[in-house]
């Protein structure tokens, strides 16, 4: 019957461990995105990022140049 304890036990600290890491990462992913394409306002991590989506949404269009 040790067993059967152990096998509870280990169910409860299983349990805890899966708990602690759910949750909303919105707030994580909105500090991530720091430009914004003027166009269609859509959030990206970086100038490289916007220039390929200006490429692929925006053809016709020249990517803003970069602002630091």
């Amino acid at each position: 019957m040790t067993r059967g304890k152990q096998k509870i036990e280990a169910q409860k600290k299983n349990a805890e461990k899966n708990q602690k890491g759910k949750g909303s990462q919105l707030e994580a992913r909105a500090v991530g995105l720091k430009v914004i394409c003027p166009i269609c306002k859509a959030q990206l991590a970086n100038q490289k990022q916007l220039v390929d989506h200006y490429g692929s949404k925006h053809p016709k269009e020249e990517p803003p140049a970069e602002s630091s």
